[in-house]
């Protein structure tokens, strides 16, 4: 005959475990089949996760946007922007920037701090001791991270792209002016043989020094023109040469023709000899596809950021699963630490996979590393970690 055993008084302020389950199943260890009270757990742990996660992200957008007022107020003062397009155009997308950025952060952040408060009230001991099994408290943190990687997804190929575009257009136009690409002795090859070269360039007279422009055929170089400087004209699509020299190596003797001003047309933009990495940030996945297609054409190996932000545009999302499995898995023990030693492991975990992404990808860019690899290799490291973590969390 089954007897009731009474209700936890730390169990997660729900309903009472219904009458009619037995002790002995309780004390197994085996899960109830009682419904609602599995349905209320699923709807409070799910609710708590959300919303401890859009609390954080909320109060730390606005810290980060004081901050960024504050020490853009000068900028501001100077500029001739509306206060809409300050508004709209720049903190509107810096917000949706910044938030997506630090999601997987805030993640975790509000799994160990709520986890932690459940396992100090002893509620967590509650759940399992009550018969819930240690996976099936993890399934409503589950539902709430796959809602969150969802929602990082569709942000990141569809919304941050033109978010991004603008918030970068104004800082372009109002708060910063890149007058030089940062690489000097730049090469591009814009045609199979055809090889230009600038000593370096100025971005805001579009204006290049030093040039040269080869054409090599089987090893051969064929014809070089060499000019002091080349302008571009925007109007036209065409390049301003001054002081120009061209050798013809294709005559016997090699022909030498000297001009002090002339044009040429040659399938080369200033935007292709370089932008502000950032600027990958703000192409849809169509035009970052293509520009990465082009660069390798043309031979141009500084197109390593644009294929590592395109595959983080999917890991970084999924990282959310790894962050919910260490958080839970960390943070449902109650130690003698309580809180404060679940916050600092975790950070020192959340440090330890920065570090991880970023030397990855450093040896992506500078050591030939896949990039695929690189961004997905952190998330596979440290969800062996939550796996091992996991095992180890009391059951």
């Amino acid at each position: 005959m089954s007897t009731n055993t009474g209700c936890p008084m730390s169990y997660i302020h729900a309903e009472c475990p219904p009458t009619g389950i037995s002790a002995s199943n309780m004390d197994s260890g085996q899960p109830t089949t009682e419904h609602p009270v599995l349905k209320t757990l699923d709807r409070y742990i799910i609710r708590q996760f959300l919303g401890t996660f859009f609390f954080i992200l909320v109060t730390i957008m606005l810290i980060a946007v004081v901050f960024d007022i504050s020490e853009k107020t000068e900028d501001f003062a100077k500029m001739n922007a509306t206060t809409r397009e300050i508004v709209v155009d720049y903190y509107f997308n810096f917000v949706i920037y910044y938030s997506n950025l630090f999601s997987g952060l805030l993640i975790f952040l509000a799994v160990l701090l709520f986890t932690s408060r459940l396992a100090h009230r002893t509620e967590v001991v509650a759940m399992l001791s009550s018969g819930v099994s240690f996976p099936r408290v993890m399934w409503p943190y589950f539902l709430a991270a796959t809602f969150l990687t969802a929602l990082s997804l569709i942000i990141n190929h569809s919304i941050l792209p033109a978010a991004n575009k603008k918030r970068l257009g104004f800082e372009e136009e109002h708060i910063r002016v890149s007058y030089f690409v940062d690489e000097k002795h730049l090469h591009r090859e814009i045609a199979p043989g055809t090889i230009a070269y600038f000593e370096s360039f100025n971005v805001a007279e579009r204006t290049g020094f030093r040039f040269s422009l080869e054409h090599w055929e089987d090893g051969v170089l064929l014809r070089k023109l060499n000019a002091d400087r080349a302008v571009f004209d925007t109007v036209t699509g065409t390049w301003h040469l001054f002081d120009a020299v061209l050798r013809d190596m294709t005559t016997e003797p090699e022909t030498v023709l000297r001009r002090e001003a002339s044009d040429t047309l040659i399938a080369l933009r200033p935007s292709d000899l370089g932008q502000r990495w950032e600027t990958a940030m703000a192409m849809g996945w169509t035009e970052i596809n293509a520009y990465i297609d082009a660069k390798q054409k043309q031979g141009d190996d500084s197109v390593m950021p644009y294929i590592i932000e395109k595959h983080q545009r999917t890991s970084y999302p999924f990282a959310t699963y790894v962050f919910t499995l260490i958080g839970v898995s960390i943070a449902s023990r109650k130690v003698r630490g309580g809180t404060g030693l679940h916050l600092a492991l975790g950070v020192l975990l959340i440090l330890m996979y920065i570090f991880g992404m970023k030397l990855t990808t450093v040896a992506a860019t500078n050591a030939g590393l896949d990039p695929f690899l690189a961004v997905w290799l952190p998330n596979v490291i440290f969800a062996l970690v939550g796996v091992w973590i996991y095992r180890t969390a009391p059951k």
